[in-house]
C-alpha cells in the first residue's frame, strides 16, 4: 500500500524535546481531518516520543522509516484524526 501525498511537511531534526512535539502538535492544529503532515526528525528522544504522543492526541502514525541516504533521520507520516 503507497503512503499518502503529504498536505504538508515539517523539518524537526534540529529541535530538542519538548519542542519536537510542539511544533508538531501545532501544524497538525492548523489541519483538517484527514490531512497529512510528513515529519522529518532525528532519533533519540524525538523519535521515541513524537509519535507516541501523536497516536495519544487521537491522531494516525501510517508510516515510521529511517530514510536511508540519512542514517540517523526518521520520516513520520501522519494522518490527522478528527
Amino acid at each position: 500500500m503507497a503512503t499518502a501525498t503529504p498536505d504538508h511537511k515539517i523539518d524537526i531534526t534540529n529541535d530538542v524535546c519538548p519542542m519536537t512535539f510542539v511544533r508538531t502538535r501545532l501544524k497538525l492544529e492548523t489541519m483538517t481531518s484527514g490531512q497529512v503532515l510528513e515529519v522529518t526528525l532525528g532519533a533519540g528522544e524525538p523519535l521515541k516520543n513524537v509519535p507516541r504522543s501523536v497516536t495519544e492526541m487521537g491522531d494516525e502514525v501510517v508510516e515510521l522509516a529511517e530514510i536511508t541516504d540519512t542514517p540517523g533521520t526518521y520520516r513520520l507520516i501522519i494522518r490527522k484524526g478528527s
